[in-house]
């Protein structure tokens, strides 16, 4: 029998961005490193990250406070629609609403975002092989933390909607052999101050 051993995913949705979200701004900047700087000490062994720029300069600055934790890109941590719902699946209330927002989103991420969520859940989650827990970074968007958090609980598929995350927030997911996933925490903010939290958040929905 294969022994397998405890998986911990860590997932941050990158920095704040500009407005044509080609880079980071000042502020996407520094909640970057002291994301990098919270992880410091942690055995992070890999860090998993989108192409987009945005994921790609908070993933090399989040590294840039570890020591000798290599980055790897991967078009399965980018930025895309992971499931369309039918709907029969959403609730009557909402679902004209939920379905109008997704029609808004470019063709791409609406067509190939259900493949590449399913590769997420195939490379980022359950335990892995060998009797060494693996702690594992995945710098990625909000999108895809939500389908992983989604999974995670066993959530019906459309549930990663409404699951917002914040800018540079960290979740961590634990994946132990033989018990079901544990969220172990959600949208944790604790290492930015006041000032830096909640962006990535529409003003009316900050608490």
């Amino acid at each position: 029998m294969t022994r397998t051993a405890t998986r911990f995913l860590y997932l941050a949705r990158h920095g704040e961005a500009s407005p044509d979200e080609t880079e980071l701004t000042d502020r996407g900047r520094r909640q970057a490193v002291l994301l990098g700087e919270r992880l410091r000490g942690t055995p992070v062994s890999v860090c998993h990250h989108g192409p987009l720029p945005r994921a790609e300069q908070t993933a090399r600055l989040i590294c840039a406070q570890l020591d000798d934790v290599p980055r790897q890109v991967s078009d399965v941590a980018g930025d895309y629609v992971p499931y369309l719902p039918q709907r029969a699946e959403l609730p009557p209330e909402c679902a004209d609403d939920m379905l109008r927002r997704l029609a808004q989103f470019p063709a791409a991420e609406r067509e190939h975002g259900p493949g590449l969520a399913r590769q997420a859940l195939d490379h980022f989650t359950g335990p892995v092989p060998g009797d060494e827990p693996r702690h594992q970074l995945v710098v990625t968007h909000n999108f895809l933390i939500g389908w992983l958090v989604r999974a995670a609980l066993d959530a019906p598929a459309w549930r990663w909607m409404g699951l917002a995350h914040a800018n540079a927030a960290l979740t961590v997911i634990r994946y132990a052999p033989g018990r079901p996933a544990s969220l172990v925490f959600f949208n944790d903010m604790g290492h930015l101050p006041a000032e830096l939290r909640w962006t990535g958040f529409p003003p009316d929905a900050h608490p």
